[in-house]
């Protein structure tokens, strides 16, 4: 009896690869909140920093695959907390000075976790998580990188990262307002941020208010209300959020 041919589907590997760039999403997702997790004046923390360097990256031009993957390095970029001890993460109060050498360890810490991801290796998603704490004038950390030699994924998530952890309060000082934050982020412009990022901020800053403060009163993450939204990219197409991962050619990694 002669075999019925296989049936094969014309678009299977494009499903199979649409699933497989959702599933790391939501590894990248899952893993920043399991960060969160860990200290409860910071929660939500990743995925507020995220939704934030979504629209900065559509804002400042960037495609949607461009987008895509700044937006998942955001949901990592604290993964290395995963490794600093609590007494210190959670601290009710400032660091000392060696408390401080451990902490600024997390972004080396971040990357060593997820480095055996090897589509996170070749979109230079590593190298996001690693420089996010460097300063455009070169007082940042790990490397003191400055300017355009910052990654600028790195460079994108550093003012969305501020963004969040100036409106969320601490045990050693209160929340700031949108609006105090939005003076802040404009007077660190040329030191601590990129110029062309904080432009961006400046264009996109009604519709990150919208979005934060409509995650602050309905109590779910800023990324989820951003998913159920459509992101109008100004290359004039609708983008979800949870739009496909996609690799592209775009290396985020590199300045």
């Amino acid at each position: 009896m002669n075999s019925q041919p296989e049936h094969t589907c014309p678009s299977c590997s494009a499903c199979n690869t649409h699933v497989v760039k959702n599933i790391l999403h939501e590894f990248a997702e899952s893993l920043g909140a399991a960060v969160d997790a860990k200290d409860t004046h910071t929660r939500l923390h990743s995925e507020e920093v995220a939704a934030i360097a979504y629209v900065l990256s559509l804002g400042m031009g960037m495609s949607s695959a461009t987008a895509d993957i700044i937006h998942v390095a955001a949901h990592l970029h604290d993964v290395g907390k995963i490794g600093i001890p609590d007494t210190i993460l959670k601290k009710p109060g400032p660091l000392g000075t060696d408390e401080w050498v451990i902490m600024r360890q997390h972004p080396a810490m971040g990357v060593e976790i997820v480095r055996p991801v090897r589509v996170l290796r070749e979109t230079g998603v590593l190298e996001m998580i690693l420089h996010h704490h460097e300063r455009f004038d070169g007082h940042g950390y790990p490397d003191g990188l400055q300017g355009t030699d910052i990654p600028m994924g790195a460079r994108i998530i550093c003012v969305a990262d501020t963004i969040s952890a100036m409106m969320q309060k601490r045990p050693y000082r209160d929340a700031s307002s949108y609006d105090e934050v939005c003076v802040e982020i404009v007077k660190q412009s040329g030191s601590q941020f990129d110029p062309q990022v904080v432009e961006a901020f400046r264009t996109e800053k009604f519709a990150i208010r919208q979005m934060i403060t409509s995650s602050q009163s309905v109590d779910v993450p800023a990324a989820s209300l951003l998913s159920q939204s459509i992101v109008l990219s100004p290359d004039g197409h609708e983008h979800g959020v949870r739009e496909q991962f996609k690799t592209g050619t775009d290396n985020l990694g590199k300045p």
